[in-house]
């Protein structure tokens, strides 16, 4: 099973930009899809976004669309979330996630392996 540690989190103010990024250790990436999933304090955790294994195929939940971008590096072993024009509403722990395969899934039940989490504050 992959290890997955997730950086880059942070405060912000409305308008600024956060990356974060995902290092796979233990042993590489399968050949899986990847995804980003975030959770706020008394909310369940929900999809942001998720990018195939070739990086050739991504999905966005509705409310990132336009301002976040998935990406991966696989010779790195790393996922990354660039977060443009954040929001409060974007306020949460973010947490990367290794898919069971190669199928671009959007639920938890999808991913196999999950971070620890990145905590990311968006001041208004």
């Amino acid at each position: 099973q992959v290890q997955l540690v997730e950086s880059g989190g942070g405060s912000v103010q409305a308008g600024g930009s956060l990356r974060l990024s995902c290092v796979a250790s233990g042993r590489t990436f399968r050949n899986s899809a990847m995804g980003w999933f975030r959770q706020a304090p008394g909310k369940e955790r929900e999809f942001v976004a998720a990018i195939s294994w070739t990086g050739g195929s991504t999905s966005y939940a509705d409310s990132v669309k336009g301002r976040f971008t998935i990406s991966r590096v696989n010779a790195k072993n790393t996922l990354y979330l660039q977060m443009n024009s954040l929001k409060p509403e974007d306020t949460g722990v973010y947490y990367c996630a290794d898919g069971k395969g190669y199928a671009l899934g959007i639920a938890p039940a999808d991913f196999v392996s999950w971070g620890q989490g990145t905590q990311v504050t968006v001041s208004s």
